[in-house]
């Protein structure tokens, strides 16, 4: 028989530190971003100069803005925008939260860092609960070699250390992704393929040229008279 006393505490889920963290409403957003990246990896254009940074920047720019237009469009009534700018937060019920690619176990100096907006909206959401200082919530988008969505974990992090409070992988995001159709558009937008050569004009001969030269001096003099 297990002793109770000795056994291990259970995992926090993202639920047990806010209500409006919701299974639901966390895998929602968490299939917007990978279906952003998606979209960034099919318009990527290798021949042209795509590499895995501009594909990176991209991806970011297009999760942050599906995200964006999901909550404009009310598509989600608890999805909200806190902060449009490259530091994007976005609130799930007044509750901020942010996402950054990477190894949800190695979160950097720049994820932990945590905006001065994004640190007040949190305490009105979270209230004068002294378990909430220097907490945050971050989305970590964790991807393959092909810059591919493998997972996407939600985290709890707090303090300049970035201690785990709650480390939850998201579950179902990598399915709805692949299933994602592409954007329309996107073959004709490739260009991954050889260039089109456009023939070079044919050659006019000298004469004609030469008959052509004279033909707008007589013009010319013409006018003149």
């Amino acid at each position: 028989m297990t002793n109770k006393a000795n056994a291990a505490p259970k995992a926090r889920r993202p639920w047990d530190l806010h209500p409006a963290l919701t299974e639901e409403r966390i895998t929602a957003c968490a299939r917007l971003l990978a279906r952003g990246r998606t979209d960034a990896l099919a318009v990527a254009d290798s021949w042209a100069g795509d590499d895995a940074w501009s594909i990176g920047c991209r991806a970011y720019s297009f999760s942050r803005n599906r995200l964006r237009r999901a909550a404009e469009a009310g598509r989600y009534p608890w999805l909200g925008v806190l902060d449009e700018t490259h530091h994007f937060v976005f609130l799930i019920e007044g509750v901020p939260v942010r996402f950054f690619r990477g190894d949800a176990d190695e979160p950097s100096k720049r994820t932990l860092r945590q905006q001065e907006s994004e640190a007040q909206q949190l305490a009105l959401a979270l209230g004068r609960d002294d378990g909430a200082e220097g907490l945050m919530f971050r989305l970590a988008v964790e991807t393959g070699e092909d810059g591919e969505v493998t997972c996407v974990v939600f985290l709890a992090l707090r303090g300049e250390e970035g201690r785990v409070d709650c480390f939850w992988p998201v579950p179902g995001v990598t399915d709805a992704s692949a299933a994602e159709p592409q954007p329309r558009g996107t073959r004709d937008r490739r260009n991954d393929g050889p260039s089109m050569q456009l023939p070079f004009p044919a050659a006019v001969p000298a004469s004609r040229q030469r008959g052509a030269s004279g033909q707008k001096r007589a013009e010319h003099r013409v006018d003149l008279a």
